[in-house]
């Protein structure tokens, strides 16, 4: 027997279970996740990132929570026996965006927005819509049942019937799960798209290898990361990458996990949303979201959140992005949303062309194609294929070693450096959750607050002007005014300062040297540099730098030095007598030697000759 259709329900086929959990109960509006009680499954809108402070436009999609009455399992046999086979036709279907106006706003947020330093990537979505004939929740269980056949390798399989909207989809991606105390998330970024539905070996090589789909999953590997760094108390440890091999399309992942004390609900309130959907940094991609899509997101991006608690009374979090999703009104109206990820190397034809893939590729699955796809032709799985293998583990050959490690190897604690107190400057990039973490690895005391809050160092061994979007040369944004003011006073003071990618800018500028937007933003790119000498494998999401013809110069705050390009004099790094700076990201996974840059800074900064 199916659920009745007129009340609320879910079916969820998860990841590796021959099941189909069948939940039913009475659906309520709440306004906030901290109002979501246990045994519960929650549709959470887009609109909820305001629980962050970031911006979104607001549409009015509700965060209806399904309270769990009742909770069944069926064997996917026995339920695909009771689902309806009738065939679902669409009408006038097509996207809310037309070709040409995406392609404008994909080339406005690649010069507007990457072109000035406004963060590495973003994900603007369009949606297509049509009519679904027949009763809409009778289409949905009919696409359910055709998911069910046919896909594989979804981390959820769903349906929630909420009476007022029916969401159906077969979703790759967990954002965040809580068991046990274990946060676990699961980026994944780079598809490949076989739709005969046997993918080729030499194909998948050349995917695994291509430059922009390892640049796209290590930037959202670094975004997941920053979150990881807040909610667990030790941060995130890297595993992977693998393969995820779907019906029609693979992918690739990695899987980070860390321990946390904090309610589920906090933990998801944290980690709102996925950078896969949205960009990074997060809370400015948020911006430049609601600035070129201009109306609301609905469900796309968000997440269902199943919470409730294990046999011996411990919190539990499950919940997948939704992606691959169909929303359909009570009225019959379909929308299946679809999103391309703009990053340095996007071009507006090619966005176009993948939004259209991707809503392809999603009516395909749901068997609501033009030409309906059949039963999935079962493939050997290429995951365990030697030369993917080999592929895959080439991946992490030059990612920093620290964040593969399990958190008990992380014993680098230095002496010199123990008990003494720091002040982070936060300016709008997480980033600074991962430096957090290093520096409390490193054995020191640190503090981190945003720069909009009065900043004093009193009291603090060290300052660290942190990461943020923005073009530094624009003084007059506040921002830019607060945190240039700032460093003003720790040079007059003689204060050690540490100051990383937009710090850097600033404090170059106040030591007098140039800036300069480069030609071809450094966004999610990894370099061999020199490193005062040293060569130094690093990581930068740069689009401004500083530049100088020569090696050192005189300041009123004493001599300078500066690791540099000689070809065209962008300034990596500087150190003087009270500061340093540096214009990648120590702590980004994709700075191989990281860990070690930082500590050198600081054992220079802070000598053990200045230990009180």
């Amino acid at each position: 027997m199916l659920p009745d259709p007129t009340r609320p329900f879910a079916l969820l086929r998860r990841e590796s279970r021959d099941v189909v959990e069948v939940l039913t109960g009475t659906v309520v509006t709440v306004a906030s996740l901290a109002e979501i009680p246990d045994e519960s499954l929650s549709l959470v809108p887009f609109r909820q990132v305001r629980e962050r402070g970031f911006d979104c436009l607001d549409d009015g999609t509700p965060l209806s929570v399904l309270r769990i009455a009742d909770r069944t399992e069926r064997a996917v046999p026995d339920l695909l026996a009771a689902l309806p086979a009738t065939p679902v036709a669409l009408r006038d279907g097509g996207f809310d965006v037309s070709d040409a106006d995406y392609a404008t706003i994909v080339e406005e947020v690649l010069r507007d927005e990457i072109g000035r330093g406004e963060g590495s990537n973003f994900v603007i979505h369009r949606v297509f819509e049509a009519g679904i004939d027949g009763v809409p929740v009778t289409a949905a269980l009919a696409v359910y049942r055709r998911l069910l056949e046919r896909e594989r390798g979804a981390y959820w399989t769903f349906l929630v019937h909420t009476g007022e909207r029916t969401l159906v989809g077969a979703t790759p991606e967990r954002h965040v799960s809580v068991e046990d105390g274990l946060v676990m998330m699961n980026p994944i970024s780079g598809t490949f798209r076989h739709p005969g539905g046997v993918p080729d070996k030499d194909a998948v090589l050349r995917f695994l290898s291509d430059r922009k789909e390892i640049d796209e999953l290590s930037m959202v590997l670094d975004e997941e990361l920053k979150m990881m760094a807040t909610v667990a108390t030790e941060g995130g440890q890297v595993v992977g990458p693998y393969l995820k091999e779907m019906a029609h399309l693979v992918h690739t992942e990695y899987l980070l996990a860390g321990r946390s004390a904090l309610d589920v609900r906090d933990v998801l309130r944290e980690t709102m949303f996925a950078p896969t959907v949205v960009g990074s940094p997060i809370e400015n991609a948020c911006r430049v979201v609601a600035r070129h899509e201009r109306r609301g997101r609905g469900y796309y991006g968000a997440v269902l959140a199943l919470i409730g608690r294990d046999s011996l009374g411990r919190q539990t979090l499950d919940a997948p992005i939704l992606i691959r999703t169909a929303d359909i009104s009570a009225a019959g109206r379909l929308r299946v949303p679809v999103g391309a990820t703009l990053v340095r190397h996007s071009t507006p034809a090619g966005e176009v062309a993948e939004t259209h893939t991707k809503a392809a590729g999603v009516l395909a699955a749901l068997g609501l194609g033009a030409t309906p796809a059949g039963p999935a032709r079962p493939a050997a799985p290429l995951a365990a294929d030697p030369a993917v293998q080999a592929a895959l583990v080439a991946r992490n050959g030059t990612l920093a070693p620290f964040w593969l490690q399990d958190h008990h190897e992380r014993a680098l604690t230095i002496p010199e450096l123990a008990g003494r107190r720091v002040l982070i400057i936060d300016a709008e990039d997480t980033f600074t959750g991962m430096l957090h973490h290093q520096l409390r690895v490193l054995g020191l005391d640190v503090t981190l607050q945003k720069y909009s809050a009065p900043v004093s160092a009193t009291g603090y061994d060290l300052v660290v002007l942190g990461p943020g979007p923005g073009d530094p040369r624009r003084t007059e944004e506040p921002k830019m005014a607060a945190m240039r003011a700032v460093a003003a006073r720790l040079l007059a003071d003689g204060t050690p300062t540490l100051a990383v990618c937009l710090g850097h800018q600033l404090l170059s500028g106040l030591l007098g040297l140039p800036l300069r937007r480069k030609a071809n933003p450094y966004q999610g790119m990894q370099r061999d540099i020199v490193f005062f000498g040293r060569p130094a494998t690093v990581g930068f999401y740069s689009t401004f730098t500083a530049t100088h013809p020569h090696d050192r110069f005189d300041t009123p705050y004493g001599p300078v030095e500066l690791s540099r390009d000689p070809a065209n004099g962008d300034v990596h790094a500087l150190r003087g007598p009270t500061f340093a700076g540096v214009q990648f990201h120590p702590e980004s996974v994709l700075s191989y030697d990281g860990i070690d840059l930082l500590r050198t800074m600081l054992t220079t900064l802070l000598p053990a000759a200045a230990v009180s």
